[in-house]
């Protein structure tokens, strides 16, 4: 018996997976389903196996919701429907077209200027621009999703129209005359000769498809135009017959690059938006995607050449075009990776998640996190001013008790979204799963926000040392606990070693690492002499070490005070400090000579640089505060609201009755968002919470967590867990040379 149940088991596995041996084809048209039942009939003529049943539906949507619940087992699918298939119903891609034995599987989405304009990736809001048509992959999805993901594109309330409507100055997009904004989207289009056909999404209008993308181009209505890798080269160079394009030169034009560069138009390899995936066969994960294949492939072995009674790539027999697979498809190729991740690539993945915005799965309300009286008056009052000016969606106020406890409400569902600094942005994506949907940014000037850590040194080749030979130095500290002046420099030195603390007494190992050192602080009770060795005090000589500016080495000007006297070698300070007190910029009379090429930093990896050059020499970059949300939240919408608010409430002096980065009239610091904050900007590639703080940052707070302080250690040697930071980019800049 145990034979026959084997092979009973086995028969139903088969008929599960393939609807009973044979594969259910779903097609979308009557002209799609004739075509399916004559390769039906022209592969059972030949005796493929295993069978093919067609299963019409409607759409391409429908076909995967048939595919999902059993009832037909296969479609091919352009990369937005793959996209959407394999992320919301657990479809996989099997078998891949190819079109051009050059490049594969796949194709470049390219934007294309003449050679000679100012144009740039970043400089495109305000041009004019042409696409191939609304909806279309390289013309229109392509560009508006890579623009929306990277930042550049801000989209309200998921209205995507409207944002490309707004953010360039004039377009023509074949087949937006059906739009609420055709005004904007049309204003570049032409229709044909007598002028009949504008804007329409066929060979009426004369900007419509590739060609007509690059014509608009080439005939001056637009600046750029959103086109494939190919076009600039078939329609230039005496290679296009059509008048308009006899005379044009393919070395008059050239591609925007996503770092802001330009290239020649041969170049799309390395300068494009995006790469295109090719269309795929896909299908549910537990189908065999082997068998798919071999099917296809005896299929395409008899029928993909002339004389053949049935012509796979062909559609010309039907009336339409790209029935089942595309017409231009050459050869059906297997797909070794089989996840849509895989398929559709990088470039391509982001392109897509900034366009998927539906406006249905939109909430009405975004709930924010209030943690005061005050933040909850401000928040009430930025809801109603943003309901005025009916930005979407709505801003409802929920108060907590900690960022703790807003974390875990968010992660709950019960709130949306909270604005959290660097630890506790940790804290959010490592524990809740939260993830950055907007960061703060703030005044280039602004000292108190996002800033390097440095160590400042005399430029001095007859005495030169580096951050590994620090030991027996003279140092000197703005004051105990300072993050730039103690917490990230001592927690350097105790990561790479240099410093061991014995049951946490982080002070003695300090002591002892340096010869001196003066780190002013509040309670000296029980504090090592050596780290007041170096202090003044006042004027008068009394206050010495106190953590005050009564001691004039305390602070960040006091600390590079101290080692421009000459009583430290090396000075650990925020980036903007030498700037502050050299080159005239302080009053002071101690500084009133200094030169900021007098001084020197240290960098991680052993070298030195440029008190300029602190972005690539420093031990640290203190990261913004950002938005924070759960990861199902669609970010691009988060955004989207608050860069339109921002545009009306954003300026401290704006009339429209609120003020987005002011608190004063709170009573209060700093409520909702920083009041250093001059712009809330897009999260951009650093789309995880590890990504935004930067690998070394995480890396810094994991070295603190992974401390174990001795709780018999005394309240004076016991140091807060920030003191043992890691150097952000400690990592990184040893294998690199400092710029």
């Amino acid at each position: 018996m145990q034979g026959p149940s084997v092979a009973l088991w086995l028969f139903l596995t088969l008929r599960t997976v393939l609807g009973g041996m044979e594969v259910r084809w779903c097609t979308i048209s009557d002209a799609e389903q004739q075509k399916c039942s004559d390769m039906s009939k022209a592969f059972q003529q030949a005796g493929i196996q295993p069978s093919v049943l067609c299963v019409q539906g409607t759409s391409a949507d429908h076909c995967v919701q048939l595919i999902t619940a059993q009832e037909a087992d296969a479609i091919t699918l352009d990369g937005g429907a793959i996209y959407q298939a394999g992320k919301e119903h657990g479809l996989k891609p099997v078998v891949g077209e190819v079109y051009d034995q050059e490049i594969g599987t796949s194709y470049y989405a390219v934007a294309v200027v003449k050679r000679g304009s100012q144009v740039t990736i970043n400089t495109l809001k305000g041009m004019k621009s042409c696409h191939t048509g609304i909806n279309r992959t390289v013309g229109w999805n392509v560009p508006v999703g890579y623009l929306v993901e990277s930042g550049r594109l801000s989209v309200m309330g998921c209205d995507v129209l409207r944002a490309v409507s707004d953010y360039f100055g004039g377009s023509c997009v074949p087949g937006a005359g059906e739009t609420s904004y055709s005004e904007s989207l049309c204003r570049l289009c032409r229709g044909d000769t007598t002028g009949e056909g504008v804007c329409d999404k066929s060979p009426l209008e004369r900007y419509y498809d590739y060609s007509g993308a690059f014509r608009c181009l080439a005939e001056g209505a637009g600046d750029v135009a959103f086109v494939k890798h190919s076009t600039v080269l078939e329609n230039t160079d005496g290679k296009t017959l059509p008048s308009w394009g006899q005379a044009l030169l393919s070395e008059d034009f050239e591609l925007l690059c996503r770092d802001g560069t330009r290239a020649d138009v041969t170049e799309w390899r390395r300068c494009h938006l995006a790469r295109v995936p090719a269309h795929a066969v896909v299908v549910r994960a537990d189908t065999d995607g082997g068998l798919i294949f071999r099917l296809l492939n005896e299929g395409q072995r008899l029928f993909s050449h002339e004389g053949s009674s049935f012509h796979m790539f062909s559609s010309e027999a039907y009336g339409q075009k790209n029935l089942l697979f595309k017409d231009s498809t050459s050869e059906l190729v297997p797909i070794a990776t089989q996840t849509y991740e895989a398929w559709l690539g990088r470039e391509y993945l982001h392109a897509m998640k900034g366009l998927l915005c539906d406006p249905n799965r939109l909430p009405h309300y975004l709930r924010w996190c209030v943690l005061s009286t005050p933040e909850i008056q401000k928040c009430g009052d930025m809801a109603v001013a943003f309901s005025r000016q009916r930005l979407k969606p709505e801003i409802q106020c929920v108060s907590a008790e900690s960022p703790q406890q807003c974390m875990e409400q968010i992660q709950a569902g019960q709130i949306d979204a909270v604005t959290l600094k660097g630890e506790d942005i940790y804290t959010a994506g490592k524990t809740y799963g939260l993830v950055p949907a907007a960061g703060e940014h703030y005044a280039p000037e602004d000292r108190s926000n996002s800033y390097f850590v440095v160590a400042v040194v005399k430029r001095n080749s007859s005495y030169a040392f580096t951050l590994d030979e620090l030991r027996g130095k003279r140092s000197c500290h703005p004051g105990f606990g300072s993050p730039a002046g103690w917490d990230i420099p001592v927690g350097a030195l105790v990561q790479r070693g240099f410093i061991r603390p014995r049951d946490c007494d982080v002070l003695t190992a300090v002591s002892e690492f340096f010869s001196a050192s003066c780190v002013p602080v509040n309670n000296p009770k029980n504090y090592p002499s050596s780290l007041c060795a170096l202090c003044v005090g006042d004027e008068q000589g009394r206050n010495k070490c106190v953590g005050n500016s009564q001691e004039r080495y305390y602070g960040y000007s006091g600390a590079f005070r101290c080692l421009v006297e000459n009583a430290g070698d090396v000075a650990f300070v925020k980036h903007t400090t030498v700037f502050d007190n050299t080159n005239g910029h302080s009053s002071e009379p101690w500084a009133a000579e200094l030169m900021s090429e007098d001084y020197e930093l240290l960098c991680p990896n052993g070298a030195r640089a440029e008190v300029t050059q602190f972005a690539a020499c420093s031990l640290a970059q203190i990261p913004s505060h950002a938005v924070m949300v759960r990861p199902d939240t669609n970010i691009f919408a988060v955004y989207g609201l608050l860069d339109k608010a921002q545009d009306l409430f954003g300026d401290d002096h704006n009339k429209n009755g609120f003020k987005m980065f002011d608190s004063s009239s709170y009573h209060g610091q700093d409520l909702l968002f920083k009041d250093a904050t001059i712009r809330v900007v897009p999260v951009g590639e650093k789309t995880t919470y590890r990504d935004w703080l930067g690998p070394d940052y995480v890396v810094a707070l994991e070295g603190m967590l992974s401390q174990q302080c001795s709780g018999t250690a005394t309240a004076t040697s016991r140091v807060s867990l920030l003191l043992l930071l890691v150097p952000l980019a400690l990592t990184t800049s040893l294998l690199q040379p400092c710029l």
